[in-house]
């Protein structure tokens, strides 16, 4: 049963003015910050480009009653429960607490699992290339076991290649593992990780940050790296090449404020992760244990502001 106010958070969520929706993490701040009543009666109390653009689609979807949106809300609440999962927002305890710290947070996660706020709050992503090389392969077992290993909680984003390998190293070496979908919680992609998304909601969680009903897109995955990114400590880059995924990850937790902590070895052979060390927006590294240190260095990491080509866009 979902309270009165995560109902208003989600019919905002919901609203759609000409296939234009309100900026979800626009809402998700101004929510945490204790505006929902404000976003609900058509203000925006924050000063920023995306309140000005948003500020027309939010007042025009508010000509109908947010309630207009209840029936579509409770299918999808039905699919989650139906799925076994649960739901957090911005709004409840039980959020998790890195992600209340980034300006591109969602407003809500599904989740299936338990989220462990002491546990997730060391942890930290393990990301590449699904098109992955043996060699790639071994260095993201050896850093996630070295990881699980020191107690930090293993994160990635379910995909072939390097997250696979982090993730099953974590499970087999029986660490906590957490898996942020590009789909909605009713759903996996790829297909084949099926049985490894069900032994992550055994002994960890896997997290979305979509619809239940949602399936995968070509914006989904990109939106997917922003929350493993923002649930982690840092992001460790193991291999990538320039159109990766995750050299996306390694920009957007440079956005953050998170550790980019990339592979000695992908920094030798590639431009763009050389670029990134060269500006300061990561560190190079070579073993696990310059990775524990630069994560327990009590020094913030360089940051950015969000740029409009990042701003989380919304469904």
């Amino acid at each position: 049963m979902i309270t009165e106010a995560q109902m208003r958070l989600l019919e905002l969520c919901a609203i759609r003015v000409e296939g234009k929706s309100v900026d979800w993490a626009l809402i998700a701040r101004c929510a945490l910050s204790g505006h929902l009543d404000a976003l609900c009666e058509g203000n925006i109390p924050e000063e920023s480009p995306s309140a000005r653009k948003n500020l027309p689609i939010l007042r025009h979807g508010l000509r109908a009653p947010l309630s207009d949106h209840a029936s579509r809300i409770e299918e999808e609440l039905r699919l989650a429960e139906k799925a076994g999962a649960r739901l957090t927002t911005v709004l409840d305890s039980s959020y998790p607490n890195n992600l209340r710290g980034v300006q591109d947070l969602p407003p809500f996660l599904f989740f299936r699992g338990d989220l462990a706020a002491e546990a997730d709050r060391n942890s930290v992503a393990v990301v590449g290339t699904r098109d992955a090389s043996d060699i790639g392969l071994s260095r993201a077992k050896r850093v996630a076991r070295e990881l699980g290993e020191a107690g930090f909680t293993i994160s990635s984003g379910l995909a072939r290649g390097i997250d696979t390998a982090a993730h099953e190293t974590a499970l087999h070496f029986e660490r906590r593992t957490l898996a942020v979908l590009g789909t909605g919680i009713t759903r996996c992609y790829p297909k084949e990780n099926a049985g490894l998304l069900e032994k992550i909601a055994e002994s960890g969680a896997v997290l979305s940050q979509f619809w239940p009903s949602r399936s995968p897109g070509r914006d989904t995955f990109p939106r997917r790296n922003h929350v493993t990114s923002g649930i982690s400590l840092g992001s460790v880059v193991i291999e990538a090449a320039r159109t990766s995924g995750a050299k996306m990850q390694a920009r957007v937790a440079s956005e953050q404020g998170r550790h980019v902590l990339l592979l000695r070895s992908l920094v030798d052979t590639q431009e763009w992760a050389r670029k990134m060390v060269d500006s300061g927006r990561a560190t190079a590294v070579d073993n696990t244990t310059q990775i524990i240190e630069r994560l327990r260095d009590p020094s913030p990491p360089h940051s950015e502001p969000l740029t409009e080509q990042l701003r989380l866009d919304v469904q």
